[in-house]
């Protein structure tokens, strides 16, 4: 079950991580090669914009470092980080954003859900990990408890998104990472694809982030994730 990130840790990070480690200078690492990861890649690459797809394969590596660096003793499987971390924003393609009237974590995780309950031959647990995390995503609340799986992807899509919690990577893996996988203008592409969910379901969950603030963190993210 812990492959999967079935273990309950503390939604706060500082709570779940009282004491961080000094990051460490990480190589970006291959992504996954098996078959069912080569599947969600092939997928997603067909389904995504390119700035998101960017983004997606970007969390994916900094999970993979902040495990390593912060999260040792977690045993989370590299290919489901993977397959979580590209299909996290497919309820934002084009096609899927006006696919459905729930707001787009919900509906990506229902989607990605019944794919990969498809694609593995109806693992369960996989599938109801992926759908978890995905659904929780955007769930920035500061109290109650997540999946590990779940708590990895709020850290690195709040890293990318807003730069939070860049003081759990180290700053040359950053740059390692953004020049594998460049950025495309992702903070315009990813607030207008709120705007234009907003807009199209004035009723969905972005709301609860106060989405003028939100987009502004967005707009304004401050960090350097490229050499000058």
């Amino acid at each position: 079950m812990s492959k999967y990130g079935f273990v309950k840790v503390n939604r706060e990070v500082e709570k779940a991580l009282r004491e961080p480690k000094t990051p460490t200078p990480q190589a970006v690492v291959p992504v996954p090669r098996g078959k069912l990861a080569q599947f969600f890649l092939d997928y997603a690459t067909k389904e995504l914009p390119a700035g998101t797809l960017n983004h997606s394969l970007r969390v994916f590596q900094y999970s993979i470092a902040i495990i390593k660096d912060q999260f040792p003793e977690w045993d989370l499987d590299e290919e489901v980080i993977f397959v979580t971390s590209i299909l996290h924003d497919i309820g934002l393609s084009d096609r899927n954003l006006e696919g459905a009237k729930l707001s787009f974590e919900y509906y990506g995780a229902f989607i990605a859900r019944e794919l990969v309950l498809r694609e593995t031959g109806g693992d369960t647990d996989y599938a109801d990990a992926v759908a978890e995390a995905i659904i929780r995503h955007q769930e920035l609340t500061t109290t109650g408890y997540i999946t590990s799986l779940g708590l990895i992807l709020q850290i690195a899509t709040t890293l990318d998104n807003v730069g939070a919690n860049t003081n759990l990577i180290h700053q040359d893996t950053l740059y390692a990472v953004n020049e594998e996988y460049p950025r495309f203008g992702w903070a315009r592409c990813f607030s207008n694809a709120l705007a234009k969910e907003i807009d199209f379901k004035p009723w969905c969950h972005s709301t609860v982030l106060g989405i003028e603030d939100f987009s502004d963190k967005v707009l304004n993210n401050k960090v350097s994730y490229e050499r000058k």
